[in-house]
């Protein structure tokens, strides 16, 4: 089980990259007073997951050398 520290990290990094994710997603916002069925909440579910799994390569590879042996 992960430990206090380990969820509060994870949660922070989610929170940090919530505006990346959404704007990859490019998910449209709903009209006001019509509301998503319970498909279309589970394929926008699926698209924010995929958008969050690639803000977060992204993120890693513009902070976390490849390379990072010193010359």
């Amino acid at each position: 089980m992960a430990d206090n520290s380990d969820i509060s990290r994870n949660y922070k990094e989610f929170v940090d990259l919530l505006p990346l994710t959404l704007t990859l997603a490019g998910l449209p916002p709903s009209s006001q007073g019509i509301y998503f069925t319970e498909d279309q909440i589970a394929a926008r579910s699926f698209t924010i997951k995929h958008a969050y799994r690639a803000a977060r390569s992204l993120m890693r590879d513009c902070v976390i050398p490849k390379d990072a042996s010193p010359r």
